[in-house]
């Protein structure tokens, strides 16, 4: 990530994604007892699950956050951080109750990239679990503030279609001000 992401580290964002994104985008979700964050980044969504939900894994690529994460969560015992690639996870088939990913999946390269992720997220959830994810819309302002950065935005006009072909059922894409939001089940 370039430095314009910085901003996702600072109080004021953490605020905004628990004031604001996620009760939007969870509203009465139950995740249950063992969640799978993908891309937590800077941790502000993992802040949130670390008190609401008895554990959490997360899965961060980039080995600058992974490491600033296990050192920021080490006196959390419900918080597990992995260094890993979400479109090869390392966990077996059923392992987690729910998984939750947010503003970050624009940051994968490909669409087939995307594609591969929500199938390895598909794979890892128990039967009946619940995937939500958020992510912005895109734009030619969001392009500019990822300047010399991976940005490719998910169209949610063709998300539901495509969390189907990766096996979830149920999909439900909405969108507001703050971009788009989807819950999905296995």
């Amino acid at each position: 990530m370039n430095e314009a992401h910085e901003v996702c580290g600072s109080d004021e964002w953490r605020q905004i994604m628990r004031e604001q994104i996620l009760p939007w985008v969870l509203g009465n979700t139950d995740l249950g007892d063992d969640v799978l964050e993908v891309g937590p980044g800077f941790g502000a969504v993992t802040d949130v699950l670390s008190t609401s939900v008895p554990q959490v894994t997360c899965v961060e690529i980039d080995d600058r956050l992974a490491a600033m994460l296990t050192e920021r969560f080490a006196d959390a015992p419900s918080v597990r951080i992995v260094r890993g690639d979400a479109t090869a996870l390392d966990f077996p088939d059923g392992r987690f109750s729910g998984a939750a990913c947010f503003t970050m999946l624009h940051h994968v390269p490909t669409p087939e990239l995307q594609d591969r992720l929500f199938g390895e997220v598909a794979r890892v959830l128990r039967p009946g679990a619940t995937l939500v994810a958020s992510d912005s819309l895109g734009s030619d302002d969001m392009e500019n503030a990822h300047d010399g950065d991976i940005y490719n935005p998910i169209d949610p006009a063709g998300l539901a279609d495509r969390l189907t072909a990766a096996g979830f059922e149920g999909v439900d894409v909405r969108t507001n001000d703050f971009g788009w939001a989807a819950i999905a089940h296995r």
